[in-house]
């Protein structure tokens, strides 16, 4: 079931129904899309990601590339959070967009502890067809030796003092092929910093991964 937001919410935001509680998600549509991006934040939850807001400008950008976006808002917001809930709401929010709207590839992006909720979902999903993490976390992110030959984009902060850029290190060391790490100078957890050019890598990441 979807149901609006709250009494005035943003364009395209909405509760999704899901046997664990609703999920609030923001969808930006495009006539005719069958690609999609679905993207998460931190364990602070949120719709606009992470670097100032990037997700609904990176929506916009990928708009313009006939592909649709999907940003979702954990029910929970705890730290640590916990993998499973998030993949829970990841894999709900996957459902929604090929049972509405025909997507037929995704790709996933997300944040610190996102980002290993987006590695484990897309193991447990085929309808992933790419992955991109930011200061991605390594606990639960495991399933990562699980994503190849789908296409992984690590993005890490070398400033970041709250998740080392160790933890992308190590997870590309454990991902197959094809996989991509870029560290970025000055760049701290939230890539405020660097946001522009992360904007960059993200747009260019999907608008050529997810072309079947």
């Amino acid at each position: 079931m979807v149901m609006p937001a709250n009494d005035d919410p943003r364009p395209g935001e909405f509760w999704l129904d899901s046997q664990r509680g609703r999920i609030r998600v923001v969808y930006r549509a495009v006539e005719g899309a069958t690609r999609a991006l679905l993207a998460v934040g931190g364990t602070d939850g949120g719709l606009d990601g992470p670097a100032d807001a990037l997700y609904p400008d990176l929506a916009e950008d990928l708009a313009a590339h006939g592909i649709a976006t999907l940003r979702v808002d954990f029910r929970g917001r705890i730290a640590p959070g916990i993998v499973d809930e998030g993949i829970f709401d990841v894999l709900t929010g996957l459902e929604y967009l090929a049972r509405e709207h025909g997507i037929e590839r995704v790709g996933l992006v997300g944040h610190s502890y996102g980002g290993a909720v987006v590695i484990a979902a897309a193991a447990q999903s085929p309808e992933v067809a790419t992955v991109a993490t930011l200061a991605a976390q390594t606990a639960g992110a495991q399933p990562v030796v699980e994503l190849a030959p789908r296409p992984l984009l690590l993005i890490h902060g070398l400033d970041d003092i709250r998740l080392s850029p160790d933890c992308s290190r190590l997870l590309y060391r454990m991902a197959g092929e094809p996989k991509r790490l870029v560290l970025l100078e000055g760049a701290r957890h939230s890539l405020r910093q660097s946001r522009e050019e992360v904007r960059t890598l993200l747009v260019d990441w999907f608008t050529e991964t997810l072309v079947p």
